[in-house]
């Protein structure tokens, strides 16, 4: 008879492998302790900490290209941060569920959340995370021949940071070409 012994994890350290994993690129393993994280989580109790390991999760199996299983992970969340009154991570869920939604191809439903995460993001001061919403709906905007939607949602969300680093500052003044050409 064989003694084996079982290694059991913290949700903690489970996170901290995921995260490992995620940065040396190996997405679908990544989301798989993420979702290890989060079942661990919940048996704690901790529903945020767990809703926080769902995006994760949504966001490694979005870079793995299953776009189906990022928008189950994330779709309950936003409810979570709501109850929690937390307007961040409520935005960054928003920002996740519109990305697992435009990788479907729900560009009308993607819009809506990138709009709604980029109001909360505003409203809670995240800034950088605001841009990289603003950035989305941009692209989107383009991809829907919406170029002049998309100039001023770029705009805004370079407009909309507090301390511009260089390459935000030198964006902002590209961006306000277009108005100056037009004598605006």
């Amino acid at each position: 008879m064989m003694n084996k012994e079982v290694e059991v994890k913290s949700p903690t350290e489970l996170e901290t492998e995921a995260a490992a994993l995620y940065q040396r690129g190996e997405y679908l393993s990544a989301a798989q302790g993420f979702d290890a994280a989060l079942d661990g989580y919940r048996a704690l109790g901790d529903e945020l900490k767990a809703a926080e390991m769902a995006n994760n999760s949504s966001v490694a199996y979005l870079q793995a290209g299953e776009g189906e299983a990022a928008l189950q992970r994330v779709g309950w969340t936003v409810d979570v941060f709501v109850r929690a009154q937390d307007d961040r991570l409520q935005g960054m869920a928003l920002g996740n569920r519109a990305a697992a939604l435009e990788s479907l191809g729900r560009l009308d439903a993607a819009l809506e959340d990138y709009q709604r995460a980029a109001d909360l993001l505003a409203g809670a001061g995240a800034d950088e995370f605001r841009l990289q919403v603003m950035k989305a709906i941009s692209a989107l905007q383009l991809r829907r021949g919406r170029a002049v939607e998309a100039l001023s949602a770029m705009q805004a969300g370079v407009e909309g940071l507090r301390r511009p680093g260089w390459k935000e500052r030198m964006l902002q003044r590209l961006l306000k070409l277009p108005g100056r050409l037009l004598g605006r």
